[in-house]
């Protein structure tokens, strides 16, 4: 039976109108959105005879839904978060990314059977595109280390291994009184710990509402003995459960995760989780009797039964997707959470500095690096520097990276004050400076997992389909003749990564002459950088002196374009030749660029020896297009967008630039660009 069957029959339809009786709807337009985008129009009221209610699980609140329900004799619907949520609790007024919306029961109340349980009983569960999903997404949720709420640190410390694990939850939880148990139950369950494993460390684990105090629970320092611990930092999940030796709950998520995790929890509540031949339960459920594997038990919670939302393109997204989103939050919060003192940025980019850096703690600015330095040790943050700022000796006892542009960039230029959609951060290096180990080279050299290569596939083939590029300028390209055509793309002659990452060619010109040189009879385009071309940059080669070595030149041509009206390019270190290698294109690098000296390039410039052998001499394995795209697009940059305000995936700026739903940038910030250009020729005051 397909899923849609399953919802569809008469016990599980959910209307259309959905009335609610408790303000929580009322407060919180961001439920309410998630619910019109399933389907579903929110009313106050009374219903009718065609009409629903929802309530929220089995909240105190429910009762109201669920008195005029039984009065009025309509469907009543329960919605509860999916197992995959946010990063901060609801009752910090976080979001949920995904609901569980049910027109049978709830997922966590035993007494009668949800849609979740529904599925898990009696949907096949053996689709080979559902079962790879699954474990896929079990992969990548654990690699990514996220779980259902994801305040925990990656670096919090956790117990040697060898320990039992007993998960303990908020007292109170409707989650532990309708799985069939009470307080007593985690008495029990810890009395039973000790029995079971007579020699070992017992450790509780602390709910996350636990620890930031919005919650009690059951246990407490009190219960700590010799043998018991109680673990109260923010620690993961993950790496909790692979510590351990054997895992104890009532009725916590972290049950179904230590499945996933590869245990058999012993079980005393009777979550959705038991029953189906993966857990040890204490009090078993009668109806379920179907032995299922983790990744249909997977494929169920977290694939088909959710409802999940993308809340940046406020639309209803794959689980897949939703993992995107929650990928860029966690990083977000991961690397932000401590604050960071920011020095080397010009006062035009702060505001989007705080934007894409500042959401846990503002950023604290300074413009003198050991002001900033000393800031950093006085308060425990990081050091952010703009890459080009960066002074010759950084301390070590910090955590320092710098910050660059990201390679899909903005609708305009940089010079012209248009915020960037992206930003790379790296603790290493920087990726256009070759002399040193950069962060995305560690990542092009990462193997890529199935499911990372196909997404990143798609991703490519929405780029090329949208014609996308770093600044994404629309122009015409000259009229060009038949046969082999070569695109020189100009530089900014005193750019970094000219400085840095060139070879002997390091003009404008030598470059066009070399490209002359080794392709006398192509037809050769010479396409100005359009910072050059605007006039805020050096680089500028006369009209006079090009005639002879191009044949063509593209002033203000759409690069995209051109790239596919070429055969080669042929360049120094430009960005132009990342994009015309994703789109099949042959490559010719002077100098070496971040996708040069992995095999796709034809490479006569001083390429890193590291990129080519490791350590001990012997040839490095080749990366192939996809890594060097999922590294350059999708691991090492940040991304953020404007109409959300929300870190995002790389597919969401994709979409705003396709569709031109990215934020326009201000009229001061456009009147200060036009002052900007007028004073060009006096830069050197003001970058």
């Amino acid at each position: 039976m397909s899923l849609i069957g399953l919802k569809d029959t008469a016990a599980g339809a959910i209307p259309r109108r959905l009335y609610y009786y408790n303000a929580g709807f009322l407060r919180q337009p961001h439920l309410r959105q998630m619910l019109s985008l399933a389907g579903h129009e929110l009313r106050m009221g009374l219903p009718g005879p065609d009409d629903g209610v929802v309530v929220w699980g089995r909240s105190p609140y429910a009762k109201r839904g669920e008195t005029v329900a039984a009065r009025y004799n309509v469907p009543l619907v329960r919605i509860e978060d999916a197992f995959l949520r946010s990063i901060r609790p609801g009752r910090m007024g976080a979001a949920p990314l995904g609901l569980l919306i049910d027109g049978r029961g709830v997922h966590f109340d035993s007494a009668t059977p949800s849609t979740l349980e529904t599925i898990l009983a009696k949907h096949p569960l053996d689709d080979s595109n559902l079962l790879t999903r699954a474990r896929d997404g079990l992969a990548r949720i654990r690699g990514a280390d996220l779980s259902k709420y994801n305040m925990h640190h990656t670096d919090a410390a956790i117990p040697a291994p060898g320990y039992v694990l007993v998960v303990d939850q908020t007292a109170g939880d409707a989650s532990i009184r309708h799985s069939g148990a009470n307080t007593a139950r985690f008495a029990e369950m810890l009395a039973t710990a000790q029995i079971e494993h007579p020699t070992a460390r017992i450790v509780i684990k602390t709910h996350p509402e636990t620890q930031l105090g919005l919650r009690g629970g059951h246990f407490s320092a009190a219960d700590q003995t010799d043998r018991i611990q109680l673990c109260t930092a923010p620690a993961s999940p993950w790496a909790l459960l692979d510590g351990a030796i054997a895992v104890y709950t009532v009725s916590s998520q972290l049950g179904f995760e230590a499945i996933l995790a590869g245990h058999r929890p012993r079980v005393f509540g009777q979550p959705f989780y038991a029953g189906w031949g993966l857990t040890a339960d204490a009090f078993p459920i009668d109806r379920r009797i179907r032995t299922l594997t983790k990744t249909q038990l997977f494929a169920a919670a977290m694939i088909l039964a959710p409802t999940w939302v993308d809340p940046c393109r406020n639309r209803l997204c794959s689980f897949e997707e939703a993992v995107d989103q929650l990928e860029a939050e966690a990083r977000a919060f991961r690397e932000d959470r401590a604050g960071h003192v920011a020095f080397g940025m010009r006062v035009w980019k702060r505001g989007r500095l705080q934007a894409v850096f500042g959401r846990e703690k503002p950023l604290i600015f300074r413009d003198n690096p050991t002001k900033a330095i000393a800031n950093a040790r006085e308060t425990g943050r990081g050091l952010l520097v703009w890459a080009g700022k960066e002074p010759k000796h950084l301390p070590k006892d910090i955590t320092v990276r710098r910050v660059e542009d990201g390679f899909l960039r903005s609708r305009g230029l940089g010079a012209e004050l248009v915020p960037p959609l992206s930003l790379v951060t790296d603790d290493l290096g920087i990726y256009y400076d070759p002399t040193r180990e950069s962060r995305l080279e560690h990542l092009i050299q990462t193997p890529l997992t199935p499911d990372a290569a196909r997404r990143t596939e798609k991703l490519i083939a929405a780029l090329i389909a949208a014609r996308l590029s770093k600044y994404n300028l629309s122009g015409a390209i000259p009229d060009l003749p038949d046969g082999p055509r070569i695109l020189v793309p100009g530089q900014v002659e005193d750019d970094a990564a000219i400085r840095l990452g060139a070879g002997d060619i390091r003009t404008n010109l030598a470059l066009l002459q070399a490209a002359r040189s080794a392709y006398p009879y192509a037809t050769v385009i010479y396409k100005p950088h359009p910072d050059v071309e605007a006039g805020l940059r050096p680089g500028m080669i006369p009209d006079a002196t090009l005639r002879g070595l191009a044949d063509a030149i593209a002033h203000n041509a759409d690069p995209i374009h051109l790239i596919e009206a070429c055969d080669e390019v042929f360049t120094m270190t430009s960005l132009l030749g990342f994009e015309a290698l994703l789109r099949g294109k042959r490559v010719t690098c002077l100098g070496a660029p971040f996708y040069a000296g992995w095999g796709l390039t034809q490479d006569l410039g001083p390429i890193p020896m590291r990129r080519k052998r490791a350590l001990d001499g012997h040839p490095l394995p080749r990366p192939g297009l996809l890594a060097l795209a999922h590294a350059t697009l999708i691991a090492y940059p940040r991304y953020y967008d404007p109409v959300s305000r929300k870190p995002c995936p790389p597919e969401t700026i994709i979409h705003r630039l396709a569709t031109s739903t990215d934020a326009p940038t201000g009229l001061g910030l456009r009147l200060l660009a036009k002052l900007q250009g007028r004073f060009a020729t006096y830069s050197r005051f003001w970058r």
